[in-house]
């Protein structure tokens, strides 16, 4: 069985080492809004804790998690009990999801409440990692909220170990790592536009992960598997940190990580 184990990477500069694959957790707690082509039925207690122990056996020991993700996070806490030390877990602040429609508040006293309140909800006493939700408008969410101001005076009080940005524009992305940790970027087969925050990353010992990595398999020509496409593209860049997956069919997850070993190992033996 292919495993990530012994593809473990640091994250930029942060310290913090995670796998070459992340699980996004947005499956575990929303399906209503969601930009999949296909339907879903959230996966309960038991098959989500047997996903999450499957990831974890696979070599995965990072979590992508956020307010905006439904019940995602208050699932998680008790499904992770007793396993913190395990897991490196990436939270969000600045969206919310609430009665079917999302809003931002990227205020000083929101983010600062939106970050306690995923400590509790997650049964931690500190996050890993924690990324501004963007609406989009990037250059005014750094520039003219208390977003990121106040993540750093998180970081320096101990509650979170970096943070970071998840955007939606070059110039978003490049002004977010001047001072943060950690951009996540849409990358993938269909939309490489945001290389240039990839390229700042590696020449700033800055970390990256890329969001929305399997979106264009569907563009590929038949026969090919866009899962290998998709990951040979993505890590032929050496600022990627790590891919979010964001599936919750055992099969996937374990066909991804075969991949992604296969991708990387190949890589290794260049």
């Amino acid at each position: 069985m292919s495993t990530l184990h012994e593809l473990w990477r640091p994250l930029g500069s942060t310290g913090l080492i995670v796998s070459p694959l992340g699980l996004g957790t947005v499956k575990l707690g929303r399906d209503q809004g969601v930009k999949y082509p296909s339907g879903f039925t959230i996966p309960d207690d038991r098959a989500a804790r047997t996903l999450l122990a499957q990831a974890r056996e696979l070599g995965i020991n990072l979590l992508d998690t956020a307010p905006a993700y439904g019940v995602s996070e208050q699932r998680l806490g008790p499904l992770l009990r007793g396993q913190r030390q395990a897991w490196v877990i990436c939270s969000k602040v600045g969206e919310e999801f609430e009665d079917g429609a999302s809003r931002f508040d990227f205020s000083a006293a929101h983010t600062r409440l939106s970050v306690e309140r995923s400590l509790r909800r997650l049964e931690t006493d500190y996050l890993d990692l924690v990324l501004v939700h963007s609406d989009g408008h990037d250059l005014a969410v750094l520039e003219q909220t208390g977003v990121y101001a106040t993540l750093a005076e998180l970081k320096r009080e101990g509650l979170i170990r970096a943070f970071g940005f998840s955007g939606k524009t070059v110039a978003g992305g490049l002004k977010a790592l001047e001072s943060g940790d950690c951009a996540m970027v849409t990358y993938n087969l269909a939309e490489q536009g945001e290389r240039p925050v990839l390229d700042y990353a590696g020449a700033h010992g800055k970390g990256i992960l890329i969001k929305k990595a399997l979106a264009s398999g569907h563009a590929l020509l038949s026969g090919e598997d866009p899962v290998r496409a998709s990951f040979e593209l993505i890590f032929a860049h050496p600022a990627v940190s790590s891919v979010i997956v964001g599936t919750i069919t055992p099969a996937h997850l374990a066909h991804n990580v075969a991949t992604a070993a296969q991708v990387l190992g190949a890589r290794q033996s260049v």
